[in-house]
């Protein structure tokens, strides 16, 4: 019975009420199976993914795939997207500019994708926009929060997923001066997506009287802390911001507890860490205040089946950037499935104000005028201690409508 056990075969009877005939079963069962091997022989949607899957985001990146997988995952065992099965195609950009160039080249030349997918770093996510508008390919930014990617160095082709560093600075600043004070020291990464940080954090900062008091550059894969938080305490801050991220800030905050900091009343934050940061990390050693992306506490029904489909696949709790991969790559293929087609200004017209289920509590939607995906920042203060389903206690959950603010108007030319 096409594979079908005797236990099963009882229960689909049962359901039936015995109405049906065992022909009838034997029936609708060879259809089902008919109809998925129809949809798995027919050419397959392909997505490629970039990530810094080699560069200290490496951990984060993996988890970014870890998401697109289950999700496609979940569309596949629904027999694919219009009769065609989804396979991923993964490349390391490797933090690079001319890597992740080259990897979006060898995607739509050789592998023939559909549509482009990933990046972190801003430098890697820019080359890849303009070229993806070149060859008229849709390109879902997932992990880039660079402002000019939907600003001045907007385009038609390109739709970013994460929160700007604007959006996810003016929801977690006023926490971070609620708790640590108006004094402010900033460790920043010199690199597009730490000078991004840095000067959000300070407009953001400006904006409510926060005085900075100096700054440290370090240089991209830094491993040693030390000396700028030396450089840093001697200026009497009230809070140490970390502009960094990956296993930057790992380092930085082990560096951060190691040197003691907390006990000269010394606070520490920023605008972006989660739960990628915080494993790895360990408990005994994560502080402060921070945005986050999404958190495995958010409740509600989307998000309790993303978490559960994880943990089938990966035997572990989602981490943001799992989300990212997870929730990005649904809007991709919902939006085929919508238009009918991959062809690129189907999707574009797809995707455009399109409001969806963003596994957040508030509305999720991509902004027609600059592709900006408008959507809840999560505020959360790391704790030494088990809290349940992570390291962070959710202070706040801020609206995106709140942060977004209005399109910057002449700015973005789609």
């Amino acid at each position: 019975m096409s594979g079908i056990s005797r236990r099963r075969f009882l229960q689909l009877s049962a359901m039936t009420g015995g109405a049906l005939l065992v022909g009838d079963v034997v029936d609708r069962l060879s259809a089902v199976s008919l109809q998925r091997s129809t949809a798995f022989a027919a050419e397959p949607i392909k997505i490629g993914i970039l990530d810094p899957l080699s560069s200290p985001y490496k951990t984060s990146s993996i988890h970014d795939v870890h998401g697109a997988n289950v999700a496609v995952d979940l569309f596949n065992k629904r027999g694919g997207v219009l009769g065609r099965p989804i396979v991923i195609l993964e490349a390391d950009d490797a933090s690079n500019p001319e890597t992740a160039l080259k990897a979006a080249t060898k995607f739509v030349q050789d592998d023939r994708v559909d549509v482009l997918m990933g990046t972190f770093n801003a430098d890697c996510a820019l080359v890849v926009s303009e070229y993806a508008k070149k060859e008229n390919k849709l390109f879902m930014v997932t992990g880039a929060h660079f402002p000019e990617l939907t600003g001045a160095a907007c385009n038609s082709h390109t739709f970013v997923f994460m929160p700007n560093a604007a959006m996810l600075a003016q929801a977690v600043v006023p926490h971070l001066l609620k708790a640590y004070g108006t004094r402010w020291y900033m460790l920043t990464t010199s690199s597009l997506d730490g000078k991004a940080m840095a000067q959000a954090m300070v407009a953001a900062g400006q904006a409510h009287g926060v005085e900075f008091v100096g700054e440290t550059l370090m240089p991209f894969g830094s491993t040693d802390f030390a000396s700028a938080l030396t450089a840093a305490r001697e200026k009497h801050p009230t809070l140490v911001v970390f502009n960094l991220y990956g296993w930057d800030l790992v380092h930085a905050l082990k560096s951060y507890a190691k040197q003691e900091l907390a006990k000269d009343k010394i606070g520490v934050g920023g605008m972006i860490a989660g739960e990628q940061i915080g494993r790895p990390l360990g408990y005994a050693n994560n502080a402060g205040i921070w945005g986050l992306i999404w958190d495995p506490k958010v409740n509600t029904e989307g998000s309790r089946r993303f978490i559960q489909g994880v943990v089938d696949k990966y035997s572990h709790t989602p981490t943001s950037r799992c989300y990212l991969g997870y929730a990005a790559i649904t809007q991709i293929l919902e939006a085929i499935q919508r238009a009918g087609t991959t062809e690129a200004s189907a999707l574009i017209k797809a995707l455009e104000g399109y409001e969806f289920d963003g596994l957040k509590e508030g509305r999720s939607y991509f902004r027609a005028s600059d592709h900006q995906h408008v959507q809840d920042v999560l505020v959360g203060e790391a704790y030494g201690k088990e809290l349940g389903l992570g390291h962070y206690k959710i202070l706040a959950t801020v609206s995106g409508d709140s942060v977004a603010g209005p399109a910057q108007s002449g700015v973005c030319q789609l």
